[in-house]
């Protein structure tokens, strides 16, 4: 090993900022600076060359910039104006009132990424980018919540090509000292450190914050001198990097080590929100913490914290779930079993389909999905597919009543709107549209705005795009030596005149990224036709292990060095936010065609139709609820997919592009009345911008499942936890009865055919074993009988105890069938231990009249 030379004593110089300048480190270290463009401008007026080369990071450009034009700056009367109308802006923003100050409440939310701007490299891709705009959406809206992430010391992969067209990856080492984080200190100046245990020992981490808006965000780190073994420092190196040992360490740190972090920090949540599986062991801390504290057993503090837990399922796919071997939970959590008096199985079974088999790896989602009261799923379709996928946990279920709820994801308006578009609004919209674009009375002028006008802010965009992507091309052309000739062609790439696709996202194989290039010949015909040019721009990575994801990259790109299509279709590199900004704010369709199911939300699409990009998408995710009024195109039908799709699917692509969308666009462009494409434009920016914001997406959280479950939390905490140990014991006392639980006898049944709209009885006598009717739930489960035999659009209906005989009750009520045609009904009796179905636990105990007839 190379001799390496250590600092001796160190030390951090910061600028000299001068005093009449003397709030632009406040305004540097905030990242609203990320959304609001008139602080941008306030760093980009200093020297727009440097900010441009620091990749907005208005805390690096403070440290490069020359005194000399900070000095200028300083005693020019149009800078100070304009940094002092940056500091009022600021000022009246952080002022906003806060609901924190109202009831205690406070959430914080884990996310094992969060994409917030593109100089803090703590995101991979949608579900970082999610959860950014998540907290921006929080701070403007003033919800008390706080973020819990890692600091990754070379962040995600930075994508380069090599000749051949095949992804290479390189890692830069962050600076963390020249980001807009700062590390937490304590009252005596030291920094605020935690500590989780190892296998191999104590690892110490330390904590940095980062202000978004109104919201902290708190980042953890393990590579620090405190950790002297390489292995620990390592852990928070690379997101999504390392082996199944660095996974299992992370989630570690950000889950155990986050609750420990908020605890060091004074924080005390009301609610803990697990953005994806990644944070569950929080889960498992919150249970040891209340065991410690308030004197509980193991499955009393299971279910005290699972109260107030939330969990948010991402997932449409058994491949995109962390699993580990029981070898390996054994290894990194017998001290953790043994610190708090369980068996090691009885906490792996926390995390298995069937708790009882030994040899099941232990599942990250599903300690995610036993430990939450609350469970959401991020679009409609989503949740039919997690219900499901999930179902087998409620196996006495029916699907459509396994509780996963579902909040469909948005995006932050004020991030990803382009700011020509947004200058336009400033002209013929409500000077508050800023404030309310939730509310769709804000959109009904968006029909005063000329057709011209907006035409003209799009091509404006799309010449930018092109300026970008062209520069972008060179700059790569040079890094890998390329030919003068090469490099000259780059430079040379689209069209500002022709119609503009866009397609960009993870490459992995379920989003179907080459299905646009299954038949090349058509293709080129689609793109080289000379009245009605078509270009489309391709970006995107796939991560470092995926093999068949890199042979997708490479197979476009060698198809973009088809000398007939070179400067009509362009691959370009390293996809991040920088890009995906330009691109949704500059193509003229956004293009996604995954496999219907596999895509749980998807937001590209939201980015690129609330700036006015028409959608061409398959029916998943977002789209399949919105496709109607976003003015854009799907995509084959809402079924299920199959192999055969694939031809079928891109055989649709290009008949819509070439028959219909294409020839729109031109018609478009040489008609002078009102055109149908701008009619689209218009009607995909109304719907889009109040419907499918981030705003709608955070205040649903906070009205459906964050005050349930705050107010849950209040009420296990007014008691001392004495509801909990009571409902401990209720449970055992039931528990112990249970099996002898039966049915006595049923009413008759309905002679011949009913009239609609008159009553039918329902009766049910059960020996409840001793328990009183209070302690179960009888419920008729009503609906249509379908050609299989099976019960369809159901609903379930409870039954009151009418009449009670020694310890049989017989329960009653009455159907009032609206709806003709073969109707049934089923009986099922349930403990009366939950208050809503959605918070039903998993594996419950439930019993179908069915299987209780005949014992």
């Amino acid at each position: 090993m190379a001799f390496e030379v250590k600092p001796l004593r160190e030390f951090l110089v910061r600028p000299a900022i001068p005093t009449a300048l003397s709030r632009l480190p406040e305004l540097a270290y905030n990242l609203l600076y990320s959304w609001d463009p008139a602080i941008r401008s306030l760093f980009r007026r200093l020297d727009p060359a440097l900010w441009r080369a620091c990749n907005r990071n208005a805390v690096l450009m403070l440290g490069r910039v020359s005194q000399d034009a900070l000095e200028k700056a300083a005693i020019d009367p149009r800078y100070l104006a304009l940094y002092r109308q940056t500091c009022d802006r600021l000022d009246s923003y952080m002022q906003q009132s806060s609901e924190q100050a109202g009831g205690g409440k406070l959430t914080a939310y884990f996310s094992m990424e969060f994409g917030i701007v593109e100089c803090l490299p703590v995101y991979s891709g949608g579900l970082g980018m999610l959860a950014g705009d998540f907290l921006k959406a929080c701070s403007d809206s003033g919800i008390p919540l706080v973020g819990i992430g890692l600091l990754y010391q070379k962040g995600y992969l930075e994508q380069y090509l090599n000749p051949d067209g095949w992804q290479q990856e390189r890692f830069p080492v962050s600076d963390f000292y020249t980001l807009p984080v700062r590390p937490v200190t304590g009252p005596d100046g030291k920094d605020v450190r935690v500590t989780v245990q190892m296998p191999t020992g104590p690892v110490e981490v330390k904590i940095w914050s980062a202000d978004v808006g109104r919201v902290k965000l708190y980042l953890l780190d393990t590579n620090i001198q405190e950790n002297t073994r390489a292995e620990d420092r390592d852990i928070t190196d690379q997101l999504y990097g390392g082996d199944i040992h660095t996974r299992i360490q992370q989630e570690i740190v950000l889950g155990i080590g986050g609750v420990r972090a908020l605890k060091a920090l004074g924080l005390e949540p009301t609610v803990f929100h697990m953005n994806e599986g990644h944070s569950a062991f929080l889960a498992l801390e919150r249970i040891r913490v209340v065991m410690e504290e308030q004197r509980l057993t193991f499955d009393e503090a299971l279910d005290a914290t699972r109260a107030s837990n939330v969990f948010t399922t991402h997932t449409s796919v058994a491949a995109g779930i962390d699993l580990f071997d029981p070898g390996l939970m054994y290894e990194y959590f017998r001290d953790y079993c043994r610190e708090i008096g369980i068996e090691s199985e009885h906490l792996m079974g926390l995390g298995r389909w069937n708790p009882r088999d030994p040899h099941e790896r232990f599942s990250m989602a599903i300690l995610a999905i036993q430990t939450s009261s609350y469970r959401n799923a991020v679009s409609r379709l989503h949740r039919r597919v997690s219900q499901e996928m999930w179902s087998g946990l409620w196996p006495q279920l029916p699907v459509w009543e396994v509780p996963i709820t579902s909040i469909t994801n948005g995006v932050h308006l004020r991030t990803w709107l382009n700011t020509d578009l947004a200058d336009l609004y400033d002209h013929y919209l409500q000077p508050d549209w800023r404030e309310q674009y939730d509310d769709p009375a804000t959109w009904d002028m968006l029909d005063e705005i000329p057709d011209q006008e907006l035409i003209e802010v799009h091509r404006r965009r799309k010449r930018r795009l092109i300026n970008f992507i062209r520069e972008r091309q060179v700059s790569c052309a040079l890094a890998r030596k390329a030919s003068a000739s090469e490099v000259q062609r780059v430079s040379e790439v689209l069209d500002p005149d022709s119609f503009t696709i866009g397609f960009a996202r993870r490459f992995a194989t379920y989003k179907r990224a080459t299905l646009l290039f299954r038949d090349v010949n058509r293709l080129k015909r689609i793109l080289c036709n000379p009245n009605m040019p078509v270009q489309i721009v391709v970006a995107g990575k796939a991560h470092p292990k995926d093999h068949p994801g890199k042979m997708l990259i490479r197979e476009i790109v060698q198809l973009s060095r088809d000398p007939e299509i070179s400067k009509r279709l362009v691959f370009v590199e390293d996809y991040g936010m920088q890009v995906a900004r330009e691109l949704v704010q500059g193509v003229d369709l956004w293009l996604n065609n995954p496999r219907r199911g596999e895509e749980a939300c998807g937001t590209s699409g939201m980015k690129a139709g609330l700036n006015g990009v028409l959608n061409l998408s398959i029916l998943d995710g977002w789209f399949d609820e919105a496709y109607e009024n976003t003015g854009g195109w799907a995509i084959g039908d809402r079924e299920r997919y199959f192999e055969d799709q694939d031809e079928l699917h891109a055989r649709a692509i290009y008949s819509l592009i070439e028959n219909e969308i294409v020839p729109i666009y031109y018609q478009s462009r040489h008609h002078d009345g009102p055109s149908d494409w701008v009619r689209r434009m218009k009607q995909s920016i109304k719907h889009l911008s109040r419907q499918f914001n981030c705003r709608r997406t955070v205040e649903e959280y906070q009205s459906q499942l964050w005050d349930p479950a705050h107010f849950a939390y209040h009420e296990i905490r007014k008691t001392g936890f004495e509801k909990i140990r009571k409902k401990a014991e209720w449970n055992t006392n039931v528990l112990k009865v249970w099996d002898r639980v039966n049915v006595v006898e049923m009413g008759p049944a309905p002679d011949g055919a009913v009239i609609s709209g008159r009553p039918i009885p329902v009766r049910v006598a059960i020996d409840l074993a001793g328990l009183t009717p209070g302690d179960v739930r009888v419920e008729a489960v009503i609906g249509r009988v379908g050609p299989s035999g099976r019960l369809e659009d159901t609903e379930v209906m409870a039954l009151p105890a009418v009449e009670q005989r020694e310890s049989v009750y017989v329960f009653a009520s009455q159907i009032l069938p609206q709806q003709t045609g073969r109707l049934g009904y089923t009986l099922r009796i349930a403990p009366n231990h939950y208050d809503d179905p959605l918070t039903r636990p998993c594996h419950p105990l439930l019993k179908w009249v069915t299987d209780l007839q005949g014992r």
